[in-house]
């Protein structure tokens, strides 16, 4: 997806339909003068609801959509008809999105699987009509009950993708020309820092017709938690990731510190990030012979590894394998 349609962020004004009012009607016909009451109640006004879209990768439709009504509800009529409800307004979104209220920043919804359906704001409910307020002793009440207000307010909606792995790392580190070497996704690559700009999704075909979605990340730089760079815009996208490939270049100056640094900032924005399953890979190996690796073994971090070179085609089968193995451990 091109940087320019990729949007992941909308801020929408939403309102809901007002329910109609309830009738005030009183039975009449060529053999009845004096009938009582038979007012019917109103229909509810139309909700404003969030539907999921697995065919949606993007906010864009929504970025110059930026209000969204629903319908009013319509009164009652005679004879105990009851009005028709407002239409109610759906908002398609990807997979993934949440909704927060724009105020107090909540999150009132979140939306995770195709066709699933959430009420943003409910509909105003229709009035009573008078037939509802009969009694014996007040027979023929000339009054109905008016339909309750719509809601209306602003909200965020907020895209985290849905993957099962990504890739996290210092800009340049190799992430897109991985991403490129196994999927079928065409990141943009080139050797100076953020050449990924957006997210990029690529499904991974495994063996036996087996399929896994691995997410490239934009670059995170020291200072991203607190919004340096790009990475604090997109460090969400981490959060709904099975697990992390930590991948980190091997001509880098110290490998494990460069490592605590991404659990760092990572822990920072979300101490949850740190409980998912962690790979680190080892970029460029085809810089290192056998030699290099040893020395490069010692120093490494506590933490499960894996060598390979993209470029070079050098250990991706076995990598793909790991990951496997760690997705359905």
């Amino acid at each position: 997806m091109s940087n320019v349609n990729f949007v992941d962020y909308v801020k929408i004004f939403c309102r809901s339909g007002k329910g109609g009012s309830g009738s005030a009607h009183l039975h009449r016909d060529k053999l009845t003068r004096k009938g009582g009451p038979d007012g019917g109640d109103g229909g509810r006004g139309g909700h404003v609801i969030v539907r999921g879209n697995e065919q949606l990768w993007t906010l864009l439709h929504l970025k110059y959509r930026k209000h969204i009504f629903a319908t009013n509800g319509e009164s009652g009529g005679a004879s105990l008809k009851t009005g028709a409800s407002g239409k109610d307004a759906i908002i398609e979104v990807p997979l993934g999105t949440i909704a927060r209220d724009a105020g107090s920043n909540e999150v009132l919804l979140e939306i995770t699987s195709h066709g699933e359906e959430k009420v943003l704001i409910q509909g105003g409910r229709g009035g009573l009509g008078n037939d509802h307020f009969k009694s014996s002793t007040h027979q023929t009440p000339r009054f109905a009950q008016p339909g309750e207000a719509g809601v209306e307010g602003w909200f965020i909606l907020e895209l985290k993708l849905l993957a099962d792995v990504g890739l996290v790392g210092f800009p340049n580190a190799g992430k897109s020309t991985l991403l490129s070497a196994i999927s079928a996704a065409r990141p943009k690559i080139a050797d100076y820092p953020f050449t990924t700009l957006v997210p990029n999704l690529g499904i991974i075909k495994y063996r036996d017709d087996r399929s896994f979605v691995m997410a490239d990340i934009p670059g995170i730089i020291e200072g991203a938690s607190e919004g340096k760079g790009l990475g604090h815009r997109f460090l969400r996208h981490i959060e709904r990731n099975s697990m992390l490939l930590f991948m980190i270049p091997a001509d880098t100056t110290n490998i494990r510190d460069e490592y605590e640094i991404l659990l760092s900032e990572l822990e920072k924005f979300n101490p949850e990030l740190l409980d998912k399953r962690r790979l680190l890979v080892i970029t460029k190996s085809d810089l290192l012979d056998d030699e290099l690796k040893e020395e490069i073994r010692k120093e490494l971090p506590a933490v499960r590894y894996h060598f390979i070179s993209a470029v070079a085609n050098d250990g991706l089968v076995t990598l793909n394998d790991i990951i496997w193995e760690m997705l359905n451990s």
